[in-house]
């Protein structure tokens, strides 16, 4: 294949997939069928463009491509026995859906139902995650496997399920009415920052941060938000993680290991990054009052981003804005936060007492961070053997080996 060819092919498969993956499996109303007729689709390519050049519009022509696999495949599917028909569950009406596929006008962006697909509720959590790489994505399977850590088999089997409990219970490749949109919309995001977090922090590997991880959830947000822009906690999420992506190159250091935040070297944060961060809250904020969790917290994170340095980061009001978080989304984690935040506002005896009476309701005690929370409150108040214990505690607890050798060097 031509270096065009083969780059062109490439990138069409890769940002194009879950376009074309949205549309075939709505028409088809079975997603393996529509990953079928796309993979020949691809496969047709691959073979014809090196020899009567690319498309002027290759996209279209490898979702018209794929809707005319599709309808051969029907086709001698209805030359089956009756029985066969209905295990393919070939009716009439579905050639008749993709006709709808024009082969010249722009391709609709139907990724927004493809999405509440992946994320509906009677999908067990763990297969949210990877049938979501995998469809909307667009990530091979492997690759998926490799961002979650995971045996490919084991993703195999979780895709496999996934996709036939989507067909077989007959789930919508649609967004949801309006009225259930808030509470659908809700998983939706859980699972694009479950992504995101992976990718911040990974719980498995040898690296602190998996950035590729990272960067899909970004690309996931930025769908999201192009798609649903009037939506504030849309824009709160992709908020939060541009904003906490904007530091990753900071946040170690050339040996790959964990530098604080109050430690981290400003000069090598995007910020361009920071700016379109700082955006997307402030839209956020102006779209919805009460600002919702995502919102918060994108502007907790906007404030440490804006700070010119750790000394002169506003505090205050990173208490305000965790008062007002727990208002919203009350939770031990967010708890933890706010001790940490008023111990830089009030000292380290206000903030380890706030952590105590956290630890005390019991819900934190294999957090990792609680403990290295309440390490460095000791640390400060000149009790060193305390500190070290609670370092030990903390780094026993984390799965990620910067985290580990960073909180094992201190206990």
């Amino acid at each position: 294949m031509t270096g065009t060819a083969q780059a062109t092919l490439a990138r069409v498969a890769r940002e194009g997939r879950g376009r074309a993956v949205a549309i075939l499996s709505r028409r088809l109303g079975d997603i393996d069928r529509a990953e079928d007729a796309l993979q020949d689709a691809l496969a047709a390519a691959a073979e014809r463009w090196p020899r009567d050049g690319v498309p002027a519009n290759p996209e279209a022509w490898i979702l018209a491509t794929a809707r005319n696999r599709a309808i051969d495949r029907i086709r001698r599917e209805r030359t089956r026995t009756a029985s066969e028909r209905a295990r393919a569950r070939v009716t009439p009406d579905v050639e008749e859906a993709l006709d709808d596929i024009d082969d010249h006008a722009p391709i609709p962006d139907e990724r927004l139902g493809l999405i509440f697909a992946c994320c509906h509720p009677a999908l067990s959590p763990e297969a949210r995650v990877p049938l979501t790489l995998r469809l909307v994505a667009g990530m091979e399977q492997p690759e998926v496997a490799r961002a979650l850590l995971l045996p490919e088999a084991t993703v195999a089997q979780r895709l496999v399920r996934a996709k036939r409990k989507i067909r077989d219970a007959g789930i919508p490749i649609a967004e949801p009415s309006a009225e259930r949109l808030p509470e659908r919309l809700d998983a939706v995001l859980t699972v694009v920052y479950l992504i995101y977090t992976e990718g911040h922090t990974a719980t498995g590997g040898d690296a602190l941060r998996r950035d590729d991880v990272a960067g899909e959830a970004l690309r996931l947000g930025g769908v999201l938000h192009a798609l649903m822009p009037d939506e504030a906690e849309v824009a709160g999420l992709l908020a939060l993680m541009t904003l906490h992506h904007a530091r990753r190159a900071a946040r170690t250091d050339d040996a790959g290991g964990l530098v604080l935040l109050a430690d981290q070297d400003r000069s090598l944060w995007d910020r361009d990054a920071i700016a379109a961060g700082g955006d997307l809250v402030a839209r956020a904020l102006r779209m919805a009052r009460p600002a919702g969790p995502y919102a918060l917290q994108a502007a907790i994170a906007a404030v440490h981003a804006e700070a010119p340095s750790a000394a002169e980061t506003d505090w205050a009001q990173i208490v305000l804005l965790y008062d007002a978080l727990l208002r919203r989304r009350p939770s031990p984690v967010v708890a933890l936060n706010r001790a940490v935040a008023v111990a830089e506002v009030a000292g380290p005896r206000a903030g380890l007492d706030a952590v105590e009476e956290i630890a005390r309701g019991g819900a934190l005690a294999r957090y990792a961070p609680l403990h290295a929370a309440r390490a460095d409150l000791l640390r400060r108040l000149g009790d060193d053997a305390a500190a070290r214990a609670a370092y030990a505690a903390a780094a026993a607890l984390t799965t990620n080996p910067a985290e580990r050798a960073f909180l094992a060097a201190r206990a």
